[in-house]
């Protein structure tokens, strides 16, 4: 299983090679198939969804391909074949399919929705069973995968339930301006060598470790949500749909050899239940937002324990005391009492009592106060443990992920970095103020008061 592993891991480079911004679209193609899906690009014409196609025939050994361009004058002969006249003589309807869909392995079908109804329904057993009616009888296709190309989504109920069986729906566009210039030094298609073709045993093996792949309580959970999410927001995916993610999500780890689906897995998901650009995008966005990668994160709780005890910190250095005596009576210089004393006019003013100083505190006013930072203190730290232990295997993932895309990890790197700064930040205040409590100014003896908590957020520390 090893060497297939190493084998699979290699192919999306080898097929994505000359080919400018679609290393996307490469691997989600291959991972498709592998899992025996049919993926559906989506883009205006001149954006290499048939040359994706043909690198994708080369990804498997010994596999036959099919290509054809539907109009709406398409007739079934086109893709399924002629009609036999010897078995039309014997009173039997049979095609002969040597060299049509029903024999290929990997097949591309450009502009597959402006096919006629006949075509479609014929085209959804074969997607889905791999099967053919021929006359009387029904043959089994060899078929891995089928790549749609459309230049718009359908919205007829026909083409819809057509829609729905590929279970990949990419959104294909232009080259960037950046890439522009390696577009126009690419070498004009050629064959490609893939020394790593898969064959027939190859997606078996695959398929049996897949089987065994398990999905996990948090992976279910979130499958769940999105769901549900999805409902509310009257955006149906159907069953059949959920349980072929389920299987995809499965291949993609069997690939990597590994044991268990993880919340990582899940990126792929945007593809899965949604067609339109912005749809992906904003079931993208749930995710990075479940996962808590959406943006640098810093606890709103948190950040707003440290700035509590920040403000009590400078409250109580700000804070007053009138100075009394021991009898209670109130303690002032004799230069402050002349001070209060006027002589205008030969009257006499009333005493001003406003001298002040700063408050001091007892021992264990100060040391309670300690003990609350070094709470909120641990607090912290188990934030930045948390996000450390996200980041590790967030790390673990991309390194031995074959169909993570790589914008998106660099992305979700970046802002797991920013979280740890976020709170790197705060435990440096925290600690700030800790030092400010520790250096209140201090009365000479303790009057064995203890502060009232700080709370925040009805949270109490």
């Amino acid at each position: 299983m090893n060497a297939l592993v190493a084998r699979i891991a290699a192919l999306p480079q080898r097929l994505a090679h000359g080919l400018v911004e679609r290393e996307r679209e490469v691997r989600l193609v291959l991972l498709a198939a592998l899992a025996g899906e049919h993926s559906l690009l989506i883009g205006a014409p001149g954006t290499a969804k048939s040359a994706l196609a043909r690198r994708l025939h080369a990804a498997f050994r010994d596999a036959r391909y099919f290509e054809r361009l539907l109009t709406r004058f398409s007739v079934p002969e086109e893709l399924f074949g002629p009609l036999s006249i010897s078995a039309l003589e014997q009173d039997r309807y049979e095609r002969h399919t040597a060299g049509f869909l029903p024999e290929a392995s990997i097949a591309f079908i450009d502009e597959v929705f402006k096919a006629n109804s006949a075509i479609l329904n014929a085209l959804l057993t074969l997607l889905n069973e791999r099967e053919f009616d021929n006359g009387a009888g029904r043959m089994r296709c060899p078929l891995i995968s089928v790549i749609g190309a459309t230049n718009e989504v359908p919205d007829d109920e026909v083409a819809e339930a057509f829609f729905d069986r590929f279970l990949l729906r990419l959104t294909v566009s232009p080259v960037s301006a950046d890439g522009f210039a390696a577009l126009l030094a690419c070498e004009a298609e050629r064959e490609l060598a893939v020394p790593e073709a898969l064959d027939a045993s190859d997606l078996a093996a695959l398929a049996g470790a897949a089987a065994k792949v398990g999905l996990g309580a948090e992976v279910v959970g979130l499958l769940a949500e999105l769901r549900s999410h999805l409902a509310a927001e009257g955006h149906y995916v159907s069953d059949r749909r959920w349980v072929k993610i389920a299987q995809l999500l499965r291949v993609a780890c069997a690939s990597e050899a590994r044991a268990t689906v993880e919340v990582w897995d899940l990126w792929l998901l945007p593809w899965c239940v949604a067609a339109a650009p912005e749809r992906q995008q904003a079931v993208e966005l749930w995710l990075e937002t479940r996962l808590g990668v959406h943006a640098a994160m810093s606890p709103v709780r948190i950040t707003r324990v440290v700035e509590a005890f920040e403000a009590q910190l400078e409250a109580e250095r700000q804070a007053n005391d009138l100075d009394y005596d021991e009898s209670g009576r109130l303690r002032f210089s004799a230069s402050e009492l002349a001070g209060s004393i006027g002589d205008a006019k030969g009257g006499a003013q009333a005493l001003r009592l406003t001298h002040s100083r700063k408050r001091r505190y007892g021992r264990r006013h100060i040391e309670a106060r300690i003990g609350q930072i070094d709470a909120a203190s641990e607090r912290i730290a188990a934030c930045v443990r948390e996000i450390d232990d996200y980041a590790r295997s967030f790390g673990m993932y991309r390194r031995g992920s074959i169909w993570m895309d790589q914008a998106l990890a660099g992305r979700i790197a970046a802002n797991l970095a920013a979280s740890r700064e976020a709170l790197n930040l705060l435990a440096e205040r925290i600690a700030r103020a800790k030092v400010g409590f520790a250096g209140l100014p201090r009365l000479d003896e303790d009057p064995g008061i203890e502060p009232e908590p700080i709370v925040t957020d009805s949270l109490a520390i």
